[in-house]
């Protein structure tokens, strides 16, 4: 696959008001110890179902072969949460840096990305990702809606993150366009929510839904982009990415269906996939046509559109392709991915039994 977002726990040093994922917050004692102890379960079996070989073919430029293609490294973002938390980062993010290259060294490598607001790394936590062969540092929290990185304090921060990772021999990639080209790392980019880019205009999720905060409409279709559904299932070539949570749960977008597709501590990535292919309503999220999902359940455009329409919890009206896609994952597709899921383990179990 060209990349795979893996958010490895839930835990936090944030609780920010515009989260698209309320379990992102600081855990204490007991509660931190579970939520780290599930990550730190579930990971090895989620690395274990992870594509064989994490490549992707990209259409060549050469003029002369139009139908050739080029096949590059894919990506995996380790993400959370924050990565770079205590205990995070010791009992899960390095030995899971360390599991995928070991994984992926003789079968075409990969390219691993680790994802922090910016404000815990120290020089000492960056020689110490570089040991581990990390190629790309990507910093998410400099935007006004992180406490602390109001105005001008952003700035501070950044001139400070970007002087370390400068002086440890990174180099900047100037955004994600140019990033997908540079083969070779270690390199490191820096940006934050806004009305342009990154989350947009904030997915109707997690506090972003619960404070108000997201100002998408009807036109804001969130699943026809990079990290929506679009070209999840085209596995082995450019444009496919799924979303992973720390319970191995695996979505078509970083935005996160109502359901999961499959989970990963019990069954491979490609083989959840190669399955759910030709469904009509999964077929419509890859294409980026999510008003589709529900043309073969009577859910024809209109009522998907009309069941896009809701209240906030704040009270205001609202429309977005995301809540008819809860909607219909609740009341229709969700019972269909579990038959599915119930199909492959039988499968899979019977494939043991004649085997044993």
């Amino acid at each position: 696959m060209e990349s795979i977002y893996y958010v490895l726990c839930w835990h936090c040093h944030r609780r920010c008001k515009h989260c698209y994922e309320s379990r992102f917050r600081p855990y204490i004692r007991d509660e931190l110890e579970d939520v780290v102890k599930e990550a730190e379960t579930n990971f090895p079996k989620i690395i274990a179902n992870l594509p064989p070989r994490m490549t992707f073919l990209e259409p060549s430029d050469d003029s002369k072969s139009p139908d050739s293609y080029t096949e590059k490294t894919g990506k995996i973002i380790l993400s959370g949460g924050d990565v770079l938390t205590e205990p995070v980062r010791e009992r899960i993010l390095y030995p899971v840096l360390e599991a995928l290259q070991e994984k992926y060294k003789d079968n075409g490598g990969i390219k691993v990305v680790v994802q922090t607001t910016g404000d815990l790394l120290t020089p000492k936590i960056i020689e110490e990702l570089l040991s581990r062969d990390v190629w790309s540092i990507s910093v998410s929290g400099m935007d006004d809606f992180h406490v602390g990185m109001e105005g001008d304090k952003k700035n501070v921060l950044a001139e400070k993150v970007i002087a370390m990772l400068e002086a440890a021999g990174i180099k900047q990639a100037d955004g994600e366009p140019d990033e997908r080209m540079l083969e070779t790392g270690p390199i490191f980019s820096m940006f934050g929510a806004s009305e342009d880019s990154w989350i947009g205009k904030l997915w109707p999720r997690g506090r972003a839904w619960k404070n108000g905060l997201s100002q998408a409409t009807i036109e804001d279709n969130f699943c026809n982009a990079w990290s929506g559904g679009l070209n999840f299932l085209q596995h082995g070539y450019a444009g496919s990415e799924v979303s992973i949570d720390p319970t191995g749960d695996v979505y078509p977008c970083c935005i996160k269906t109502a359901h999961p597709l499959g989970n990963l501590t019990e069954e491979p990535l490609i083989e959840v996939l190669d399955d759910l292919a030709g469904i009509p309503a999964i077929d419509a999220i890859n294409a980026g046509r999510p008003e589709r999902m529900g043309l073969t359940h009577g859910w024809d455009e209109a009522k998907f559109i009309a069941e896009s329409a809701t209240t906030t919890p704040t009270g205001d009206d609202y429309e977005n392709f995301c809540i008819g896609c809860d909607k219909f994952h609740v009341e229709v597709l969700g019972s269909v991915l579990d038959e599915r899921r119930r199909e492959r383990r039988a499968q899979r179990l019977g494939v043991l039994a004649s085997t044993g």
